[in-house]
């Protein structure tokens, strides 16, 4: 047996993405390790001459206050975790597809029917602008716009007590009801104590999505903020194997980029609503939801409502800008993409579930929707 790799990393925990990081990691490490891991106990205050002494093969970085050109002097192998746009000259990086995040909460807004919306970020923070930019792309290709907030100058370096005024006063002068996209999980807590302060009920008035699905944080919030799920085990395991190879003398392309991708949206009591005027085609989504497991056909859904099929299929089309038969497809997908990402179970049993007569079938409807086959999804979403 060779020696054993010496890693260091330098991951913060205090949020979801850093843990994620290091499951994706362990999970590596079982497979293909051992390595000797060090982590230094209760934060990241730990600087390279401190590192130096541990005589380490490499090292992944991720934190607040650590210089990439310190680590590189080093010498070490390293894979770096960035909040800034610029990528570390020679080394390979982890980074957030933002815009498609941003995509993916405008799209979660426009499947509950919402014609205002808004977004609370950072636009001194690179990531947050362009998870705004892509939330605002994709509603300007649906014909819509969105309300954007604006930190005051007054409160840029003060708490979160001092900017809740104008927060309040923001949420107050929107449009209802309004879909919200906050730039994260935290400043999803942000909006949804903004709207107390303001007396606007969530999400009946105000529905708020964040970004990275942190359970605490979510689960915090009063009621529970709906997320967008990153890859970030993903991204963790990827990042190990990326190092890996570096640390045993493989040739690794130093602009090498490890994308984490947005998946999908764990829906909470925070959105866990519909923004349609019409009740009949409100009845119609919510039956699809609820039902997207059964083999349902566009007869169910117009005998869960009190309109005829004719006149259903045009006020569904009018609304939502798709067919009844489309949207069935459409949340059936989305589900069938949630099952392949968190668990196991085969393309073939989970065309069992949903009553598909077999695999060619689901990847059809698959692929159309998503533009890929589901085993190239999982592979794509899915670390391991």
């Amino acid at each position: 047996m060779g020696r054993i790799p010496r890693v260091i990393l330098l991951i913060e925990t205090s949020r979801q993405f850093g843990r994620g990081l290091l499951q994706g990691i362990g999970e590596f490490t079982r497979l293909y390790g051992p390595w000797t891991v060090y982590r230094e106990p209760g934060g990241l205050p730990t600087r390279p001459p401190d590192l130096r002494r541990w005589r380490a093969d490499g090292i992944i970085v991720r934190g607040e206050g650590i210089e990439p050109e310190e680590i590189m002097e080093m010498g070490l192998a390293a894979v770096f975790s960035l909040r800034r746009i610029e990528q570390v000259h020679g080394a390979p990086c982890i980074q957030v597809d933002a815009v498609a995040a941003g995509r993916l909460g405008a799209e979660h807004f426009l499947e509950r029917g919402f014609k205002h919306f808004g977004f609370c970020g950072f636009s001194d923070l690179y990531w947050s602008v362009e998870r705004r930019t892509g939330f605002s792309a994709r509603l300007a290709e649906a014909g819509f716009e969105a309300h954007l907030y604006e930190r005051p100058e007054a409160v840029l370096q003060h708490s979160w007590s001092q900017e809740q005024a104008s927060l309040a006063k923001w949420l107050k002068s929107l449009p209802k009801p309004v879909g919200i996209l906050a730039c994260s999980d935290y400043r999803g807590q942000h909006v949804i104590e903004g709207c107390r302060a303001a007396g606007l009920p969530v999400p009946e008035q105000v529905a708020v999505v964040g970004v990275c699905n942190d359970e605490i944080m979510c689960n915090l919030c009063d009621p529970p903020l709906s997320s967008i799920v990153l890859s970030v085990e993903k991204a963790g395991y990827e990042a190990a194997r990326v190092l890996d190879r570096m640390m045993a003398g493989q040739t690794v392309a130093p602009n090498t980029i490890v994308k984490v991708e947005p998946t999908y949206v764990v829906t909470r009591q925070s959105t866990d609503v519909l923004a349609i005027e019409d009740r009949d085609v409100t009845e119609a989504v919510r039956f699809i939801r609820e039902h997207c497991r059964d083999p349902i056909q566009v007869a169910d859904v117009v005998a869960a409502t009190s309109v005829s099929r004719r006149v259903l299929e045009q006020r569904f089309r009018r609304t939502m800008g798709h067919s009844i038969n489309r949207e069935i497809r459409r949340v059936r997908v989305d589900w069938v993409a949630r099952i392949l990402v968190e668990t196991n179970r085969t393309v073939a049993q989970i065309a069992l579930d949903l009553g598909y007569p077999g695999v060619d079938h689901i990847a059809r409807y698959f692929r159309a929707e998503k533009g890929i086959s589901p085993v190239a999804y999982r592979r794509k979403h899915q670390s391991g």
